[in-house]
């Protein structure tokens, strides 16, 4: 009983010191961007989509940690001016055929492991949700102060959205949308 008791309080100074150590840092939701773009046989199109929430954590000046909300509803085409087309492809991005944000307005994105490449840059192995379906995704994230950004590329196909896919409809042709689009994210807290 008394070994126990040993451990156990052992356990509670291990935790409150590592608790103590960890800080969050909360981004700035008007500073940090997501640009998007998706890519087809014929073209591509690109855009934004806004932060709800998110947070990095530190321990000892080490990344350590994230969980970040994504407003999928704020999704905008930014390579197309308004009656080229801008409204109709937003409105399309919005609906089940892609990212359904009437039923799915969130998306998130929550660190599981991260391990030290170089000082400054860290590779992240993360839980992504997209319509409720959660997968894992790979990053290298580069922090410097104040701010962290990464670029990655999401197959589409694993969160349900086969809309235009090669995978799913091989007689597509040129219509043909690809599977993977790219993010880059950039980080202000």
């Amino acid at each position: 009983m008394k070994n126990l008791k040993t451990i156990a309080m052992a356990l509670l100074v291990a935790y409150g010191t590592t608790a103590v150590t960890a800080q969050n840092k909360k981004i700035n939701l008007e500073k940090s961007k997501i640009n998007w773009v998706g890519e087809k046989v014929t073209g591509k199109h690109s855009g934004t989509i806004n932060f709800k929430d998110g947070v990095l954590v530190f321990q000892k000046n080490k990344l350590a940690g994230g969980i970040f909300t994504v407003n999928m509803a704020s999704i905008t085409v930014t390579d197309l001016e308004a009656g080229e087309g801008k409204e109709d492809l937003e409105g399309h991005l919005k609906a089940d055929d892609f990212f359904g944000t009437e039923k799915f307005d969130t998306a998130k994105i929550e660190f599981k492991t991260i391990a030290t490449k170089s000082k400054e840059l860290y590779t992240v192995t993360a839980d992504l949700t997209i319509k409720g379906i959660t997968k894992p995704v790979t990053f290298n994230m580069a922090v410097n102060g104040n701010t962290a950004s990464t670029t990655f590329k999401v197959d589409r196909t694993k969160y349900d959205i086969k809309y235009g896919s090669k995978s799913f409809f091989e007689s597509i042709g040129d219509k043909a949308i690809y599977d993977e689009f790219e993010l880059t994210v950039n980080l202000q807290f």
